[in-house]
C-alpha cells in the first residue's frame, strides 16, 4: 500500500504525529510492534502515576488523624490490587489511542517496522513480512531501560522499570539505583507502601538536573519519610546468588555492603534504533541518537526522526511537540522550531518537583545579573489547610530587564502550576506583570505571585 506518511512507533511522539498528519489531509499509517501508546501509556508516565496515586491515598489514610478523621483498624495495602488498578488504567489509555487512530482514519499496522531508504517500510509479524511505501517516514521508536555492565538486569532480582510496575508482591526491601524522575518516583512509591528503600545516586545530589535548593528539599522530605539516601555513591557489583541481593556500594566513606530483596536499576534509558534499517538506508546517527535538523529531517530525504531517539530531553511532551512540528513542516504549514529552553520537567514524587528554564547557578554562569524570589509553602494558607507545607516556589529573574529566566518548584501540586510559567516565558512576561497579575486566594499558585514579589522586595506574606 502507498501512504503519504508512515510513522514507525505509536508512543506520544508517533501517535500524535500521525493524528496531526491526518488532520492536515495526509493518508497515514502507524506501525507498532507492541501496545498502541508506546512506553508512556503502557509502561511509563500513566501507570506510574496510577501507582503513585494509590500510594498517596494510603499515605492519607495513615495520617487521617492529622485531619481529624478516626478510622477503625489499621489500613493495609493490597499490593496486587494496586498493580491491577495501574494496569487497568494503562490498558484503558492504550485503547483510547486505538480509538483516536481509528477516528482519524489512520491505519494501525501491527509488527516490527524497518525502513529501506527508498520510501519503503517492511513490517514483520506473525503472518510474515509485508512491504509498504510512503512519501514520508517518521521514526518514533522510543527508548528502553538502560543496562549497566555491573548492574545487569535479570528481571527478577535486578529489575528495570517494567518489572517494577508488576512485581508479584511488595518487597520488604529495595535498592533504587539512580535518582532521576524514574528512580525517585519508584523510591517514593515503594517507600510509602512500606518497603525499606535505599536510594543511591552517583552525583552529589538527588534529582541532579534540578535546582540545588530543590534537590536538598526533596532529600529532606525523603529522609523524613524514612528513606535512606546515598549521594556521591555507586553500585560496584551485586551478588544475586543468595536469597537476598548483596550490593557492594562505593560511598564517600568507603565501600559499604547493602542487602535488599530487589535492586531496581533506574540509571536512564537507551534508544531503540537497532535493526530498523538506519545503516542500510544511510541515516546518520551519533552516540546512540539519530541526527536531525530543526524540523527533524534526517540525512536521508523523506525520513524523519522524533522523540527519545533524537537529541533533546527524553520526555513525552517533547516527543509530541516534535511530532506536530515535523508533520506541519511536511504538510507545508507555517511553523517554527521547538524552543528547548522552555521545556517543563516534572517529577511526581511526594512532594512533587517541577521546573523550567535556567537554574540559579546556570543563570549566574551565563553572566546574568540574577535576582531570585522564593516563597515557602509554610507561609501559604492553602498549603497549611491541605497539610502540605513542605516546599517552595523559586523564580529566577534577570535583574536588568526583569526577564523570567527560570522557575523551580517543590511541593504539592506543583506539576500543575508549572504551566503558568511556561506560558509566561513564551509570552516574554516580566516580573512586574507577574506581580500585578492577581492570583486567587487561597491557592497554592499564589506562591508564584509572591515569589515574583519577593525578588523585587515587594512580598507581602513573608
Amino acid at each position: 500500500m502507498k501512504y503519504d506518511l508512515i510513522v514507525i512507533g505509536s508512543g506520544p511522539g508517533g501517535y500524535v504525529a500521525a493524528i496531526r498528519a491526518s488532520q492536515l489531509g495526509l493518508k497515514t499509517a502507524v506501525v507498532e510492534n507492541e501496545e498502541p501508546g508506546g512506553i508512556c501509556l503502557n509502561w511509563g508516565c500513566i501507570p506510574t502515576k496510577s501507582l503513585l496515586k494509590s500510594a498517596k491515598v494510603y499515605d492519607y489514610i495513615k495520617h487521617a488523624a492529622d485531619y481529624g478523621i478516626t478510622l477503625g483498624g489499621e489500613a493495609k495495602p493490597d499490593f496486587s490490587a494496586v498493580v491491577a488498578r495501574s494496569r487497568s488504567v494503562a490498558d484503558g489509555m492504550s485503547k483510547g489511542v486505538q480509538f483516536l487512530l481509528k477516528k482519524n482514519k489512520i491505519d494501525l499496522i501491527k509488527g516490527f517496522g524497518k525502513i529501506d531508504g527508498k520510501g519503503g517500510v517492511t513490517v514483520q509479524n506473525d503472518d510474515g513480512t509485508k512491504g509498504y511505501t510512503a512519501d514520508h517516514i517518521i521514526l518514533a521508536t522510543g527508548a528502553r531501560s538502560k543496562q549497566l555492565p555491573g548492574l545487569k538486569q535479570d528481571g527478577k532480582k535486578i529489575i528495570g522499570y517494567r518489572e517494577a510496575m508488576t512485581l508479584p508482591k511488595l518487597p520488604e526491601s529495595m535498592i533504587v539505583v539512580g535518582s532521576g524522575a524514574i528512580g525517585s518516583e519508584f523510591a517514593n512509591f515503594y517507600n510509602t507502601m512500606g518497603t525499606r528503600v535505599t536510594l543511591i545516586e552517583f552525583l552529589p545530589s538527588i534529582v541532579p538536573n534540578e535546582d540545588e535548593e530543590v534537590s536538598k528539599q526533596l532529600e529532606r522530605s525523603f529522609k523524613k519519610a524514612g528513606m535512606k539516601i546515598l549521594t556521591g555513591s555507586s553500585v560496584e557489583s551485586v551478588d544475586t546468588s543468595g536469597k537476598i541481593c548483596r550490593a557492594s556500594v562505593k560511598t564517600k566513606k568507603g565501600t559499604e555492603e547493602i542487602e535488599a530483596e530487589i535492586v531496581l536499576s533506574a540509571v536512564g534509558v537507551e534508544t531503540n534504533i537497532e535493526g530498523i534499517g538506519l545503516e542500510e538506508a544511510g541515516v546518520k546517527s551519533e552516540k546512540g541518537k539519530i541526527v536531525v535538523d530543526e524540523f527533524y529531517r534526517t540525512s536521508v530525504k523523506g525520513v524523519y526522526a522524533i522523540g527519545d531517539i533524537v537529541h533533546g530531553p527524553a520526555l513525552a511532551h517533547v516527543a509530541s511537540a516534535e511530532g506536530i512540528i515535523c508533520v506541519e513542516k511536511i504538510a507545508g504549514k507555517e511553523t517554527e522550531p521547538l524552543d528547548y529552553g522552555n521545556i517543563p520537567a516534572c517529577t511526581y514524587t511526594s512532594p512533587e518537583v517541577a521546573s523550567v528554564g535556567l537554574t540559579e547557578s546556570a543563570a549566574r554562569e551565563q553572566g546574568y545579573d540574577v535576582k531570585v524570589g522564593k516563597f515557602p509553602f509554610s507561609a501559604s494558607g492553602k498549603a497549611s489547610a491541605e497539610g502540605a507545607r513542605d516546599g517552595f516556589v523559586k523564580l529566577v529573574f534577570d535583574g536588568k530587564y526583569g526577564e523570567l529566566l527560570g522557575a523551580h518548584m517543590i511541593g504539592a501540586g506543583v506539576t500543575e502550576m508549572i504551566s503558568e510559567i511556561v506560558v509566561a516565558r513564551k509570552l516574554e512576561t516580566t516580573v512586574h506583570e507577574i506581580i500585578k497579575s492577581v492570583h486567587p486566594h487561597p491557592t497554592m499558585s499564589e506562591a508564584v505571585m509572591e515569589a515574583a514579589a519577593a525578588a523585587w522586595g515587594e512580598v507581602i506574606h513573608l
